[in-house]
């Protein structure tokens, strides 16, 4: 097979023969030439498209793996902050074992009670026989509930033990207050409640006291705690004190040398309040004691505790 070529001179012709070997290496050369270019092409293509799948594909996973480090530090701030809220709670609760035993410390010190019999310093001795396999692990939701349920339980045992904080308190502040014992340390009754002859002018009077001898200057004490009403001269009476122990109780020291104390002060029971005197309406030293209940003189003996 020929391939003829004319030029543009005239009488300008080529020939080229197709089957000629030359010629036949030449095409070979040039699909060679060709098929390799578009080969060599491909794979550049092929490896540019596979890196910018990689590359995707690892930017995926980066985002996937960012997400899930987010995700633990979430779970990690969460679970901090239940500790620190069960941390807190145990912190309240041993703050109210605290009071509490400063609390039974107190009333076994107001009870008057063998220190040994409440030892609030030790835990309370516990005991019993449980199996290996009893019981289930702790878990934060049942833990939570747990220390709210003693939490309650502690509340209420504080307001229990206030409750009888308060009735002991009570109770001794009315043996404080409630009038009993006598007045002067030392001394005697000279003169009783009731009916007797008048030492001044010998006709029979009703006495509204008892009367206690005792050594001039000797101290002369309250019987009660309270609130002194009056400290001063008082027709009769000389000098006088008059304690008011609340509960319509009041009680009166007469014939005094010397008062101690002044008119709005309070007193201790037993505190002296008086030097034992001959003032006033008076045969010898000694100190006149009234009760009054409800503004009337009732006898004496009943409170100081001793009979005729």
């Amino acid at each position: 097979m020929n391939i003829i070529f004319v030029g543009r001179r005239p009488g300008s012709v080529r020939q080229l023969d197709l089957r000629h070997p030359a010629v036949i290496t030449g095409a070979l050369v040039l699909v060679l030439l060709i098929v390799g270019s578009a080969f060599s092409v491909g794979m550049s293509f092929g490896h540019h498209h596979g890196n910018a799948r990689a590359l995707d594909q690892l930017g995926s996973w980066s985002a996937e793996i960012l997400a899930q480090r987010q995700q633990l530090d979430q779970t990690k701030r969460a679970l901090q902050e239940k500790v620190n809220a069960i941390a807190m709670r145990v912190g309240q609760m041993n703050a109210s074992v605290i009071r509490l035993d400063a609390l039974g410390k107190r009333l076994t010190q107001m009870a008057n009670l063998d220190n040994g019999e409440f030892d609030f310093g030790s835990p309370p001795p516990q005991g019993g026989s449980e199996g290996a396999a009893d019981g289930q692990p702790a878990q934060i939701p049942s833990l939570t509930s747990m220390i709210d349920s003693l939490q309650e339980q502690l509340s209420s045992r504080e307001q229990q033990l206030g409750v009888l904080e308060n009735l002991i308190l009570t109770r001794e502040l009315n043996k404080q207050v409630y009038p009993e014992g006598r007045p002067v340390g030392q001394g005697w009754i000279s003169s009783f409640f009731g009916q007797r002859p008048d030492p001044f002018t010998g006709y029979t009077a009703f006495h509204r006291g008892v009367d206690f001898a005792a050594s001039e200057g000797a101290q002369v004490k309250a019987v009660g705690a309270g609130l002194v009403t009056w400290a001063g001269d008082r027709s009769g009476y000389g000098e006088m004190v008059e304690i008011n122990h609340g509960n319509g109780l009041f009680t009166r020291y007469g014939h005094n040398e010397k008062l101690l104390v002044k008119a709005g002060d309070m007193v201790r029971k037993g505190q002296p309040i008086a030097l034992v005197g001959s003032t006033g309406r008076s045969t010898g030293t000694h100190v006149h004691f009234e009760v009054l209940k409800n503004g009337a003189q009732v006898d004496p003996l009943r409170y100081v505790g001793e009979v005729r």
